[in-house]
């Protein structure tokens, strides 16, 4: 599979690429700068472009199987985050019977376990603390993004678990689907490796069309 990672030298890009390339796929790896090539997994092919221009998604996808986005705005520029959504369905739209876009999102726009209100865990401080609500709130009009755009091309829209960070790569993971999932001590986590992991089963062998899942242990 030939697959494009934008964000290819953030925490959760550089794990994709590397789950993808121990698969055996041919992997783009992607960064705005041309300077962070040297960030980059020296089995990828590295690129520039921004994901942010149509015209760099649709030069960047051209001949793939998988988009990839795994970037993350910068502090005060959260607002991105949905611009960017509509920048690659803009710039994949030329390539939407073959090339598919997986979108690492946020853990915000999950619903809380045991409620029966639908309460969301961005209003939950267990799950999204004050700090991260500029974050989730992003991650949740980048959702939204998805959910609401007129287009052709084939989408899937992960979510991660509440504490999402770089650990062990265990394979010893659950899918769940618009519910936040939590461990018996209501926990709730996933590390970058093992949702790389889950991002690669999906990107094999696609089982959510135009839909959200979420990972967890």
């Amino acid at each position: 599979m030939r697959i494009t990672v934008f964000g290819a030298a953030g925490n959760a890009g550089s794990r994709v690429v590397a789950e993808a390339l121990t698969r055996g796929h041919e992997v783009t790896a992607v960064v705005r700068d041309a300077t962070r090539f040297a960030a980059l997994h020296p089995g990828a092919t590295h690129r520039a472009g921004d994901a942010g221009n149509p015209g760099h998604v649709a030069e960047l996808s051209a001949g793939q199987d998988l988009v990839v986005n795994a970037t993350r705005p910068a502090p005060g520029r959260e607002r991105d985050h949905p611009a960017v959504t509509r920048s690659l369905l803009a710039g994949l739209a030329a390539h939407a019977a073959t090339t598919r876009l997986i979108v690492i999102g946020g853990a915000g726009s999950l619903t809380v376990p045991g409620r029966t209100d639908g309460r969301l865990a961005i209003d939950d401080p267990r799950y999204v603390p004050a700090a991260w609500r500029h974050i989730a709130e992003a991650s949740n009009a980048q959702y939204e993004a998805l959910r609401s755009a007129d287009t052709e091309v084939s989408w899937t829209y992960v979510s991660p678990s509440a504490h999402f960070e770089p650990g062990a790569r265990t394979g010893a993971f659950r899918l769940g689907k618009d519910e936040l999932l939590v461990d018996g001590e209501g926990n709730s986590a996933i590390s970058m490796e093992d949702f790389a992991i889950a991002l690669l089963d999906e990107a094999e062998a696609p089982r959510h069309h135009r839909a959200r899942f979420t990972v967890g242990y």
